[in-house]
């Protein structure tokens, strides 16, 4: 592995040499020419091809950073190709001005912002289309930048010293606006990143040296394509190639590693947008009331930049729009996850106590089952045999009646506290439901409380026990009844309908309502009078739900009553029944 460094700087090496020894072999100028076009032409078309391949084989802002590194390296290599074909092909000059300039100046664009996103600190959950937003305003302020310093001198006036040293002016600022945000990337990464970022920053460096050489020469009349000014461009083009090469090879390891690390410094891509934006209004104001020429360049300058202007307002105005979109997602997303925080912690609390509570319930219920069996067996016999008194009998069935009494409670304990999964089979939820309220409208004394039950049509099916779900429903249905009969009567809609991959049964009322909602479900918790319930009917309900894998939760009606909802687990049709209760 140590060799393939050492084999690449050799190559490099040897192909600079053979570069700067060639003209002395064959000194015939065509050939300096043709040499000094067609092999950074090649050199490109190879870096071109592996940047290309990069952008393929990642993803997200990864996939952004090579796609941005493409297309600057796409328009470099358009700009060499038409040398090329001036030059080589047609032999003749280079024209000036010349339509590849324009290509050239943007080419810095795509490098500057590539590395000013820095995708190894950007967060996947927002994608990447807030950077490519950003992107495109940087582009967008370049081609206004363009269109307002060197295109009218260039195209409108023809003046060319003018525009050559705008030119040269605007693309110095933009290398050394893409060397610092390459140092400062260099110096706030680590790893793979790191070390890409310091390849892209020495071979900035280098080409912004070699292309202010080239220009200088130009200006002087003095440069020769092949001549010893392009050797510094060559050396920069091996170095992009370089980054390429080295990009290709750790792909995998920058992929695994990019949004691992936390953004701890702003990042550019904004920061140069929001000074873009900020710019172009200066810029119109400089060219209507301070600046030189004619008037009607002039008017041509500031169209430009208000034109600009209202380019970038409006990409600035959209990345608004979609960040305000993001962030009533996130919002909605933190409330509900609140929201099920909360939900899960009373339901751990609920069946920490129920565990609790439970073990207690069954040691106490099991030692007072013997002597109260005793008890009520000696009650009975005394109130059987004809010996006592009637005040004496009395006090026996008395005895037997606070016995039984006493034998029920203990039995509620035990099935309390010995809550067992049962054999759950494919049910459907509508038949239980109109049996339980079937079974408590039997009992009803009171002819003004009234009991429905609605449904939609195709309700899945859900795995259960038949028994166990229809004591609970049972419990829920007999609550709402008593607090009907306390309040005189009233109405019981029980309610059932399909939501996502649950089905949901609501138990509504239009009683009193519940007194402390947060507390129904707690064990011996009840607002009946004294000796005509337990507290763990609802408790016991909530054990059977959670055995199911369902929720229970209650609530209070905006419009008075009292409300349950039971959410089970939908049995997805053609699931094997064994998996669904893995599920």
């Amino acid at each position: 592995m140590a060799l393939r460094p050492i084999s690449s700087l050799a190559c490099g090496i040897a192909l600079v040499l053979g570069f700067i020894l060639a003209p002395l072999v064959f000194p015939n100028l065509y050939f300096r020419v043709a040499m000094g076009n067609l092999i950074p032409l090649l050199i490109g078309t190879v870096t071109l091809v592996l940047a290309v391949r990069n952008t393929l084989d990642s993803r997200g802002n990864t996939r952004l950073f090579w796609g941005l590194m493409t297309a600057g390296l796409a328009m470099w290599w358009f700009n060499q190709a038409g040398w090329a074909w001036f030059e080589v092909v047609l032999r003749q000059p280079v024209p000036d001005p010349f339509y590849g300039d324009i290509i050239l100046f943007l080419h810095g664009v795509p490098f500057m912002a590539a590395v000013a996103i820095r995708p190894q600190r950007a967060d996947r959950r927002e994608g990447v289309l807030s950077d490519a937003l950003n992107v495109v305003i940087l582009l967008v302020w370049w081609v206004v930048v363009y269109a307002f310093a060197v295109f009218p001198d260039e195209y409108l006036v023809r003046n060319a010293s003018a525009y050559s040293l705008r030119w040269d002016i605007l693309y110095l600022l933009e290398a050394l606006i893409v060397i610092a945000v390459s140092g400062w990337s260099y110096l706030t990464s680590s790893g793979t990143w790191r070390t890409l970022y310091r390849n892209i920053l020495l071979a900035s460096i280098v080409y912004a040296i070699s292309s202010e050489t080239i220009n200088a020469a130009i200006a002087r009349g003095t440069y020769v394509s092949g001549g010893m000014y392009d050797v510094p461009f060559l050396i920069s083009l091996l170095g992009f190639f370089w980054v390429a090469l080295t990009g290709r090879r750790a792909l995998r390891e920058m992929q695994s590693t990019s949004s691992d690390t936390p953004a701890a410094h702003a990042p550019f891509a904004p920061l140069l947008a929001k000074v873009a934006l900020l710019s172009l209004p200066l810029m119109g104001f400089w060219a209507l009331f301070m600046g030189a020429g004619p008037a009607y360049l002039r008017q041509v300058r500031f169209t430009v930049a208000m034109g600009g202007f209202a380019v970038l307002a409006f990409f600035v105005f959209l990345k608004q729009h979609l960040l305000d979109r993001k962030l009533v997602q996130l919002l909605r997303q933190s409330r509900n996850s609140y929201d099920n925080l909360q939900r899960l912690q009373g339901r751990v609390v609920q069946q920490a106590k129920l565990a609790s509570l439970g073990e207690l319930v069954a040691m106490a219920a099991s030692e007072l089952e013997y002597p109260l069996s005793t008890i009520l067996g000696s009650s009975e016999s005394l109130a059987a045999s004809g010996n006592l008194s009637r005040e004496q009998l009395s006090i026996a069935q008395k005895i037997g009646q606070q016995a039984r009494r006493t034998r029920d409670l203990v039995n509620d304990l035990l099935s309390f506290a010995q809550q067992t999964p049962g054999d759950k089979t494919p049910l459907e939820l509508k038949p239980l439901l109109q049996r339980a309220v079937q079974m408590e409208g039997f009992k009803l004394e009171n002819r003004e409380i009234s009991l429905t039950v609605k449904s939609g049509d195709a309700l899945p099916r859900v795995l259960g026990n038949s028994n166990q779900l229809l004591q609970a429903f049972l419990q829920v249905v007999e609550n709402a009844v008593d607090a009907l009969q306390d309040a005189g009567g009233g109405r019981l809609m029980v309610s059932l309908r399909h939501e996502g991959n649950e089905v949901v049964i609501e138990f509504a009322d239009t009683g009193p309502g519940l007194r402390d909602p947060q507390r129904v479900f707690d064990p011996f918790y009840t607002t009946k009078p004294v000796g005509k319930g337990t507290g763990l009917g609802l408790s016991a309900t909530y054990g059977v739900v959670q055995d199911h894998k369902g929720q229970i939760t209650c609530y209070n009606r905006p419009e008075g009553g009292a409300a349950f909802e039971i959410r089970l687990p939908a049995l997805r049709a053609g699931m094997p029944v064994a998996e669904a209760a893995r599920a």
